[in-house]
C-alpha cells in the first residue's frame, strides 16, 4: 500500500478522536484500509476521509445505526448503480422528514413556552349555544394505548356511509376520562341531512346532538400545543361558574382531511357546560 495514514494522522486529519474511529470500525461502520495482522495498528487510505466525516455528520444528526449501516452499503455497493443510488437517497430523503419533523416540533415546544411565560397572552374564548345537528355517528370504547387507529377506522366508516355527499367538517365528543385515564367513551360523527343509506357500515348510526352551550375557543395550527387551548376553554368556564359536563367536543374546521399543511389547521374546542337541552 502506497498512500497510508496511521490512526493518529487519520485522526488529526478528520478531527474524530481515536477512541471514535476504534468504536466505528467496532461497528463496522468505517474498517480502516488496514490492519496489520502482527501489531493490529490501524492504516486509513486518503479516500476514507470523506467517508469518515459523513459518517460523523449523520451520527450528530443521530441517524439510526441500521440506517446509516444500509447508507454505506449502498454508497460502496455497484457504483453508480440506479439501485445503490435510490437507496441513498431513500435513507437520506426518510431521516431529513424526520429531523425537519422533530424541528418543527421543537419549534411549536417554543412558541407554546414562550405563550406560557407571557402574562398578557390570553387565547379567545366566548360562551357559545352550539346548534341542534343530526349526524351519522360511531361510537366507540377507547381502550388505554389505543393510538389513533380506532379514529382513522371511524372515520373510514364515515366516509363510506356519507359516500359522495357534501358534508360539514367532522367532530368528536370525548369524555374525559380519555383525558384524565388515558381511556374512555368517544363518538366521531359527519353531519348529514339525509338519513343513512342502506348498505353503510354496522357501526354507523345516526345521532340527533341537540343545542348544547359551552366555552368555545377555535385552535389554529398543529395539535402539538391543543392542550393550551384546553386550559384557555376550561379556565374560563371556571372563572364565570359554568358547571362542566363530562364531555368536551371538537370540529375539525380544516384539518389533515383538508390540507397537508399543519399551519392551517382549524380546531373548535367546545367545552361543554350547561345541561343539554332535551
Amino acid at each position: 500500500m502506497t498512500e497510508r495514514l496511521t490512526i493518529g494522522e487519520f485522526s488529526r486529519i478528520t478531527h474524530l478522536s481515536i477512541r471514535t474511529l476504534r468504536r466505528y470500525h467496532e461497528q463496522d461502520l468505517l474498517v480502516p484500509a488496514e490492519v496489520d495482522p502482527v501489531t493490529g495498528y490501524r492504516y486509513y487510505s486518503p479516500g476514507q476521509v470523506r467517508p469518515a466525516q459523513t459518517i460523523r455528520r449523520f451520527r450528530d444528526l443521530d441517524l439510526p445505526l441500521a440506517d446509516l449501516r444500509r447508507f454505506l452499503e449502498a454508497e460502496t455497493g455497484a457504483h453508480g448503480g440506479a439501485a445503490d443510488r435510490d437507496t441513498a437517497r431513500q435513507v437520506v430523503a426518510a431521516h431529513l422528514r424526520r429531523l425537519e419533523d422533530r424541528l418543527g416540533r421543537t419549534q411549536r415546544a417554543v412558541e407554546a413556552l414562550r405563550e406560557l411565560l407571557d402574562p398578557g397572552a390570553e387565547r379567545t374564548v366566548t360562551l357559545e349555544l352550539l346548534p341542534p345537528q343530526r349526524v351519522y355517528a360511531v361510537s366507540r370504547d377507547v381502550p388505554e394505548g389505543a393510538g389513533l387507529d380506532w379514529y382513522d377506522a371511524a372515520m373510514r366508516d364515515l366516509d363510506a356511509a356519507a359516500g359522495h355527499r357534501p358534508v360539514l367538517p367532522p367532530g368528536g365528543r370525548y369524555t374525559h376520562e380519555l383525558f384524565t385515564e388515558g381511556h374512555g367513551h368517544a363518538t366521531v360523527y359527519l353531519p348529514a341531512e339525509t338519513p343513512l343509506p342502506p348498505g353503510a357500515p354496522a357501526t354507523v348510526r345516526e345521532l340527533d346532538l341537540p343545542a348544547r352551550t359551552a366555552a368555545v375557543a377555535t385552535h389554529t395550527g398543529p395539535h402539538d400545543d391543543l392542550d393550551l387551548t384546553y386550559g384557555a376553554v376550561g379556565s374560563f368556564a371556571a372563572r364565570h361558574g359554568l358547571r362542566a359536563q363530562n364531555i368536551v367536543e371538537e370540529v375539525y374546521l380544516v384539518g389533515p382531511r383538508d390540507t397537508g399543511q399543519p399551519e392551517h389547521w382549524r380546531t373548535l374546542v367546545a367545552w361543554l357546560t350547561a345541561p343539554e337541552h332535551p
